[in-house]
């Protein structure tokens, strides 16, 4: 049932129509402010004074031409300037224009990654769907050549994920259990979870910096265990979960002296982001549906 409700999910976060019919609803502004920052600048603070690291996202992607993949460069140059020292930003690269050609999206990401790196201020290459992680790793490989700190994002519902783990000795990894579709991929629970594992697994034992991308407890149990018994010490890999979704848990991890990071998205293109977040936890679309029934 929850794969049923999980594949209806992201359809719908694909529908022109459901799109229009739920952002434009002013009772979506509750769930969407759980979710979403509204004020980036004073959320940012916030959390930075409650001891938690962040990585921010400005929401948007599959831009159709090279205006817009500059007006996406923009606005993460001028997030830059709100960031602490420390941070990070997820950058997607379609937002970046790699649909419209891979070369013009490294040339965009080399652009804010220079900026970035002025400010302290790591980049990390966010996945999105799965004719575009080829491209993907292309253009991190590329990046890492003059930025080896740029990290890039292994969702392990894909059945390459351990293979590409293996082959990111030395990168900042964020792994994460998927928030898409794609041909062949795991589909049940489990499959996913083993797979996530596996590729903890090589990523704690390796060269790489492990960024734990979960909401799960049994997975957070893990990725503990084997930092521990991979010899890693507090700075040596993070969590990182999202912004709304368990946010003891995030006060929790950070007041035990764990690198906590919270994934914080902004902007106004929040639709798909949101449906695919919901994909992820359908538990939480009984708090969508009422945020849209009530007017309280």
């Amino acid at each position: 049932m929850v794969h049923v409700l999980r594949q209806a999910l992201l359809a719908v976060s694909k529908s022109e129509r459901a799109e229009r019919v739920i952002s434009t609803s002013p009772l979506t502004r509750d769930v969407v402010r759980r979710y979403v920052a509204d004020d980036i600048g004073a959320v940012i603070g916030e959390l930075t004074r409650r001891g938690l690291l962040v990585t921010v996202d400005h929401l948007g992607e599959e831009v159709a031409d090279p205006a817009h993949a500059e007006a996406s460069v923009r606005e993460y140059l001028s997030l830059l300037d709100l960031l602490p020292a420390g941070a990070d930003v997820s950058v997607k690269l379609t937002a970046l224009g790699l649909r419209l050609s891979e070369h013009l999206a490294l040339e965009h990401a080399a652009a804010i990654c220079r900026a970035a790196a002025v400010r302290n201020v790591t980049v990390t290459l966010d996945a999105e769907e799965h004719d575009t992680i080829r491209g993907l790793h292309s253009v991190h490989t590329a990046l890492r050549r003059e930025h080896p700190d740029v990290g890039v994002v292994v969702q392990a519902y894909l059945p390459d994920a351990l293979e590409r783990c293996e082959k990111l000795a030395g990168a900042r990894v964020r792994l994460c259990k998927g928030a898409y579709t794609a041909p062949g991929a795991y589909t049940r629970p489990r499959d996913i979870d083993r797979s996530f594992v596996r590729c903890l697994k090589v990523l704690m034992a390796g060269t790489a910096y492990p960024m734990v991308a979960t909401h799960d407890p049994r997975l957070v149990r893990i990725a503990s265990t084997l930092a521990v018994l991979s010899g890693r010490d507090a700075t040596g890999f993070e969590y990182q979960m999202l912004y709304g979704v368990r946010p003891d848990e995030q006060a929790r991890l950070a007041g035990l002296g764990a690198q906590m990071r919270v994934y914080v998205p902004y902007g106004d293109d929040w639709y798909a982001y949101l449906m695919r977040r919901l994909a992820e936890r359908p538990r939480n679309l009984t708090f969508f549906l009422r945020s849209l029934l009530s007017r309280h």
